[in-house]
């Protein structure tokens, strides 16, 4: 796998990065709110600039705290990031000049000895040009003005940050189409979002999978707030896992930057291909766990439902019998759906949810032979023959798959739009059944056939 070039937007809080991160990138990837702290995971995307493919990372902003606080957390794993970059964008705002933290941040850069450039945002307008010159005095060479909300001096940005990336090496590293083995099917990874609740263990879920620290956790509830996405490689081939913001009932969703953190976990659940939900197993199934299965369901997606915290429930029989019946009563659409219980802080358990992400991204990419579906078809119609409508019996004659991802079915007949839906439900249900397709989302779509015989 090519290793591209990592390009690491750094700065205090509020001067314009996660913008800055969206420009560059070519989309809007990263959170933006006039908010300062919006950022606090590192966010992560590809981008080419001016020939080049290159990491971008998107950090939180930098500030002086005690290392055991929330703001101190957040300046460590920004530390971590500038620490592997070959190119550092130091951002800095034109419109409020240079601050002493900007000053204490540009000499912790110097000592990291990377490669820095100095780049002055919302350098809109006349006003901001002074600032612009006042910020040489952090002594990290020529400040770039530019402005990322409105696009000026991005194109001089990008040639800066290709002018200071490594050369290129034989493997490839940082070449626009090196060879990364694209084009082959076995290389696209496998998209999986972690979703659920606020404060039920996703990003320490998503730590442990990775075996480092690479999502902020920690007692404070909804800690995460964009769609994060990283890559893991197992044996099995590559998985991009994205950690996404806790998810509460829509009611009770008042403050602006929450509803753009639950957008964006939607907008991941959707993009995915297996959704893993994270369940308190100590607080047991809740209203909206239900509610972000639905949500799962509806979109299409297999889901592994991940009982975390599972070392720290008193009776374990009880409560996994409680959680079956509520699925099995609630969640009928997705009969099956595939369970691990484990601990994302001890591990314990974990070893079983990747290869259950797999088997449910098998069974959601099944495709049925159209005989072997036939003969189902005409065992499920003798066991338990269409219902009469309008006292005429419903004539169902053939079935084939139309796709998978998930499985969709298309069952033609006379007048086969106006089935029933407890007729469809039992068809469903059937097929799950005869062909072994526990837990994902099943579609059986109707159409009529006119009977060659009846005029009109």
């Amino acid at each position: 796998m090519t290793i591209l070039p990592l390009v690491v937007i750094a700065g205090r809080p509020n001067v314009g990065k996660s913008t800055l991160f969206n420009r560059l990138a070519g989309r809007r990837l990263a959170l933006v709110a006039d908010t300062p702290g919006v950022t606090r995971d590192r966010k992560e995307a590809e981008a080419m600039l001016r020939g080049r493919m290159v990491r971008l990372v998107d950090t939180a902003g930098l500030e002086e705290a005690a290392p055991e606080t929330l703001a101190g957390r957040l300046r460590e794993g920004a530390g971590v990031a500038t620490a592997a970059a070959d190119v550092v964008v130091f951002v800095v705002d034109a419109r409020v000049g240079v601050t002493p933290a900007d000053r204490h941040f540009a000499q912790w850069l110097r000592r990291q000895g990377r490669q820095v450039l100095l780049v002055a945002n919302k350098a809109e307008g006349r006003s901001a040009q002074s600032s612009v010159l006042d910020a040489f005095e952090l002594g990290l060479g020529e400040p770039l003005a530019v402005s990322a909300e409105h696009g000026e001096g991005i194109s001089e940005l990008m040639s800066e940050i290709a002018d200071r990336l490594p050369p290129v090496t034989e493997d490839g590293g940082g070449e626009a189409g090196g060879e990364d083995g694209g084009g082959e099917a076995a290389a696209r990874p496998l998209k999986l979002a972690i979703v659920g609740r606020p404060n039920v263990g996703k990003s320490t879920l998503l730590n442990r999978l990775l075996g480092q620290e690479r999502m902020l956790t920690g007692p404070e509830p909804g800690l995460t707030r964009d769609a994060v996405a990283t890559v893991l490689a197992d044996k099995d081939g590559p998985i991009e896992l994205v950690d996404t913001a806790g998810m509460r009932r829509r009611a009770r969703i008042e403050a602006p930057l929450e509803k753009l953190a639950v957008g964006a976990s939607i907008g991941a659940l959707k993009l995915a291909e297996i959704v893993v939900l994270v369940v308190d197993a100590v607080d047991g199934l809740h209203d909206q766990d239900l509610q972000i299965a639905q949500l799962i369901e509806r979109e299409g997606r297999a889901c592994v439902l991940a009982l975390n915290k599972w070392d720290a429930v008193a009776d374990r029989s009880a409560t996994r019998r409680l959680i079956t019946e509520r699925l099995e009563e609630s969640l009928a659409q997705v009969k099956g759906i595939p369970v691990v219980t484990l601990s994302a802080l001890t591990g314990a358990g974990l070893e079983r949810l990747l290869p259950a992400v797999r088997r449910a991204h098998a069974v959601w990419n099944t495709r049925l032979p159209t005989a072997a579906l036939n003969r189902w078809f005409e065992q499920a119609l003798a066991r338990h023959q269409p219902p009469l409508v309008s006292g005429r019996r419903l004539k169902l004659r053939y079935v084939t798959q139309a796709k998978a991802r998930p499985p969709t079915f298309i069952a033609f007949g006379t007048r086969a739009e106006k089935l029933p839906e407890d007729y469809q439900r039992y068809l469903v249900n059937s097929l799950r059944e005869a062909f072994d397709l526990p837990g994902t989302p099943i579609r059986l779509q109707l159409r009529g056939t006119k009977n060659p015989f009846v005029e009109g």
